[in-house]
């Protein structure tokens, strides 16, 4: 009897360091598996889900994950407008939840959809904006052209369409500047 005792004690030692070193095992690959994951995974993740990004020179723009890019998230803000923001600018998040989608899912056609294509469909659509610049200053009219780094707006009333005549300068503005692109609502 004495001998079984001793077997189930050196039993359950044996088991209970196995259950140790596999919690550590599980630890450690989901820490690496985690370090893996990039921030346009956690968005891509949240779309629908209203969040809170604190952005440079602009302060808090809240409302539901729209869409997201390589490098820049658009968040449709109560009342209907929509707020482009590059990630550069982003300085954190409120609201992300836990999820994640899987890295490097979101294909090879999505994942080439930077700032400048998001840009690009806004001076396709002639749509007024408001840009934010990380340095707080604004600028209202409307996306003249998008080059590679940088975009040219036709500064004019937000009320009034663009026109050639109510066009009171055209401001070139780098991307490494730019905040937010409000459209209007």
């Amino acid at each position: 009897m004495r001998w079984e005792s001793l077997f189930d004690d050196l039993e359950a030692q044996f088991d209970a360091e196995e259950a140790a070193e596999l919690a550590a095992e599980i630890s450690d690959r989901t820490r690496r598996e985690f370090a893996l994951v990039r921030l346009v995974d956690r968005l891509r993740a949240a779309r629908a889900h209203t969040i809170s990004a604190r952005v440079v020179g602009f302060g808090v723009v809240e409302g539901s994950v729209a869409s997201v890019g390589a490098d820049w998230l658009l968040l449709a803000e109560a009342g209907g407008r929509e707020v482009l923001i590059p990630s550069s600018a982003i300085v954190s998040i409120n609201g992300l939840g836990a999820l994640s989608a899987a890295p490097q899912s979101e294909g090879e056609v999505a994942r080439r959809l930077g700032l400048a294509h998001a840009l690009r469909a806004i001076a396709r659509d002639r749509s007024p904006v408001t840009i934010g610049c990380v340095d707080g200053a604004t600028s209202s009219g409307t996306i003249d052209r998008v080059g590679a780094d940088f975009l040219e707006v036709a500064e004019h009333p937000p009320a009034e369409a663009r026109r050639a005549a109510t066009v009171q300068m055209v401001r070139t503005v780098p991307f490494t500047a730019v905040a937010v692109v409000r459209l209007a609502g």
